[in-house]
């Protein structure tokens, strides 16, 4: 049984954050509902709380509360932002809100000995993210340093090892906020940093054999990341059990059934049925434009593509799925704050009824980054665990307006230039993703002496850390000139390329 800190969600865009950059440390982190209860936490043995930031104010007549037993239980406690203010709040300090907000950077200046602050340089530049503030400590509690809107930007009870922090410790624009958390962990937590991936494999394979037994498992195999780390681990554990079943839906790149199909079947030896199914997603989607129509189509044509897979296939238990940790929480709204759901994720939320399968979610408990890790201890290639993020509709959402054979004959073309180039150059593994995008609009231009009126292309490339948010790359002129040529020349129908150079906020990564 490994170590374990729980992460109370009050909502916070952090808090999946804040669980990564514990694991990051080596120590084992979940995520709890602000609500979970001081018994469970107690019955669950962790050896830490931390308390996230999160959107409300202490005020506001629906503010989440946590148990108050939390602090009875005799374990460390950190509260970050609002997580600070809340256990002020509860243990009869005062808050008050402010006109002077704290967003940003600020510089952080300590005062005081602290074994949370301890190695930290008096000066540091932390990032903030609040409206209220702690104006009187609690009983027992104690300032160690303070930035200039904040007298008490951490606090601390040393008796009873509670801890507060102003700021986010947690992103990367807070200076030493990792060393500030190990201390947390390792020298207050006591911690030892006994999580490893190797560790996590080997269970792994323990639990999807105790729980699989001699039953069969089917898997929706798209060729991404989480879906093969996925396939590799199930397979590990049970062999030729294991059916996976690739659906080919005509939105797929350039040679991508191929190259899954190479993967899989050759190499890792795997039980893998190829759909063909192009032409019925392609006629479903004739006429439409609306994005989200295009994704409920896409989606509800897939589960019944799947389902009739599932009914020849004979006798199955099991549907195993690469759902991820973040998919988990995110579907999680934060006392019923519809601004705090993120997203609700096609991986959870149930399978359809007349399936009759039950669920088998081996990588629940991790982030992404981990997952790759794993798929490292598994023996998968590089260029699936490093994979550029792809949208589950795939190219249905890059062709803007309506989809047809020709347009995305174009767009894949045009991608599978602009992704050979990336690679070469040595930029594809730099950034977050780059993709090509088909606009619905024709521009003039002049080949070969001769008047054309072709289509357009988009290139959009960015750099992000967690999809949140993200900007714009500054690639060298060369890659672009090289690619624009390539893409123009190669591409029939395209006379045209440009760059997306939005950031998001207020775009969005995707197009659709």
């Amino acid at each position: 049984m490994h170590e374990t800190i729980a992460v109370l969600d009050f909502g916070s865009q952090y808090t999946q954050l804040i669980a990564r950059r514990i694991r990051e440390c080596n120590v084992y982190s979940r995520i709890y509902h602000y609500t979970t209860k001081a018994s469970v936490l107690k019955r669950d043995k962790v050896c830490g709380i931390v308390l996230s930031g999160g959107p409300s104010s202490v005020f506001s007549r629906r503010a989440p509360v946590p148990d108050r037993r939390i602090f009875e239980l005799g374990v460390p406690v950190l509260g970050i932002c609002y997580g600070l203010q809340v256990m002020t709040h509860l243990l009869d300090g005062t808050v008050e809100e402010t006109d002077r907000r704290e967003y940003g950077h600020s510089t952080l200046e300590v005062s005081e000995k602290s074994l949370l602050l301890a190695g930290i340089s008096r000066n540091i530049r932390v990032w903030n993210s609040h409206g209220d503030k702690v104006i009187k400590l609690p009983k027992g509690f104690g300032g160690t340093a303070k930035t200039p809107n904040s007298r008490y930007a951490t606090i601390e009870h040393r008796k009873k090892k509670l801890f507060g922090l102003q700021f986010h410790p947690e992103v990367s624009h807070t200076e030493q906020g990792i060393l500030i958390l190990q201390n947390f962990l390792l020298k207050i937590c006591g911690c030892h940093g006994d999580w490893s991936m190797s560790d996590y494999l080997e269970q792994s394979l323990e639990s999807i054999r105790e729980t699989v037994g001699d039953k069969r498992v089917i898997l929706g195999l798209s060729g991404g990341v989480d879906s093969s780390v996925a396939a590799a681990l199930i397979h590990r554990a049970i062999g030729n059990r294991l059916q996976c079943v690739f659906v080919d839906n005509g939105l797929l790149r350039l040679h991508e059934r191929d190259a899954v199909v190479n993967l899989f079947r050759r190499n890792f030896q795997m039980n893998l049925r190829v759909v063909r199914s192009a032409s019925l997603f392609l006629n479903k989607l004739r006429g439409v434009t609306d994005p989200e129509r295009k994704r409920k189509i896409i989606g509800k044509t897939f589960i019944e593509v799947f389902d009739d897979v599932v009914k020849s296939t004979g006798p199955v238990d099991f549907l195993a799925q690469g759902t991820l940790y973040p998919d988990v929480i995110e579907s999680v709204a934060i006392d019923g704050n519809p601004a705090s759901l993120i997203k609700s994720h096609h991986n959870v939320g149930g399978l359809p009824k007349r399936m009759k399968l039950k669920l088998l979610e081996p990588l629940r408990a991790l982030f992404k980054d981990e997952v790759r890790v794993l798929g490292r201890e598994l023996g998968l290639p590089k260029e699936v665990l490093l994979r550029q993020p792809f949208p589950g509709p795939g190219l249905g959402v890059r062709v803007i307006g309506e989809i047809t054979a020709r347009n995305l004959k174009v767009l894949r073309e045009a991608d599978a230039i602009f992704n050979e180039e990336m690679v070469s150059s040595g930029y594809y593994y730099k950034v977050w993703q780059s993709f090509a995008v088909f606009l619905p609009v024709r521009s003039v231009g002049v080949m070969g002496d001769k008047r054309t009126y072709e289509n357009v292309i988009v290139l959009r490339v960015v750099e992000s850390l967690d999809a949140m948010t993200a900007d714009w790359v500054r690639l060298p002129y060369e890659i672009l000139q090289t690619v624009s040529t390539r893409i123009i020349n190669e591409v029939k129908g395209v006379n045209r390329v440009c760059l997306d150079i939005s950031s998001k906020p207020p775009g969005t990564i995707e197009w659709e």
